[in-house]
């Protein structure tokens, strides 16, 4: 090998050997986070409180408790870290779900109830229906998480400025499936406007009834009445605030 072929040799190796050392200093490996976060370590992390609650909430005053202190997080924006783990996931997997309310909510985007009651996995069976109405679906559902999962609490979800209502209150044509919730909601709408009320206040006044319409039917059923009578189980009404982020309880 002559002097010029040696001399490239050389410098090629100097070059390799720089580059390597470039990438090892430059680009470090990132660390990549484990798939199983659990509870502890992320209120190691973050330094908010992870929540938790007892298992089994049996009473409709412990469960309605819960829910009202969640609200109050969600609305001063301290809520609480949720344990969604893959150990958190298993456990509910092998050993079922123990949620403690059913809630029966109005299917609009700004109306998730895990969130507003700064609740976690496992904690709420929630049936979502635009309007919050009750047909024999929606019965059938909150009859189920009565008599099978013991859930002491039933809570029907309505919400200020609620689309399906406004729909019901202006009138006009409704195309496809929308007639039936339109239908549902129709006689709150004949009772408020019995009250000589217009505009926001008869909007309004429409939520609230129809909020209270729904209680009612779910009140019929056989099997939730059974409950109802041996106090295993409360029905209510509740109305969410879009903006303000609170629950009222209307009955």
């Amino acid at each position: 090998m002559n002097r010029s072929s040696s001399y490239i040799c050389v410098t090629l190796l100097g070059l390799l050997i720089l580059l390597s050392g470039c990438h090892r200093s430059s680009f470090p490996t990132p660390a990549i986070p484990s798939a199983d976060t659990n509870s502890a370590s992320v209120q190691a992390t973050s330094g908010i409180p992870v929540y938790q609650r007892k298992e089994k909430v049996t009473t409709p005053e412990a469960a309605m408790e819960l829910l009202l202190e969640g609200n109050q997080r969600f609305k001063s924006g301290t809520v609480l870290n949720k344990d969604i783990s893959i150990t958190r996931r298993t456990d509910l997997l092998r050993n079922g779900q123990h949620p403690f309310a059913v809630i029966v909510s109005c299917s609009d985007s700004r109306v998730p109830p895990e969130m507003l009651f700064d609740q976690a996995l496992g904690d709420l069976f929630v049936i979502r229906v635009a309007g919050n109405v009750i047909t024999p679906v929606e019965l059938g559902s909150v009859e189920y998480a009565v008599e099978h999962l013991k859930v002491p609490l039933v809570v029907v979800l309505g919400h200020e400025s609620c689309g399906a209502v406004t729909a019901a209150v202006e009138g006009g044509e409704t195309k496809g499936s929308i007639s039936a919730v339109i239908a549902k909601i129709i006689p709150s709408v004949i009772q408020a406007k019995s009250e000589n009320l217009a505009g926001n206040p008869l909007i309004e006044q429409c939520v609230n009834l129809n909020i209270q319409s729904s209680v009612q039917d779910l009140k019929k059923s056989p099997i939730l009445k059974e409950a109802l009578e041996k106090k295993q189980l409360q029905i209510i009404g509740s109305k969410y605030d879009l903006d303000e982020g609170g629950v009222a309880i209307l009955s």
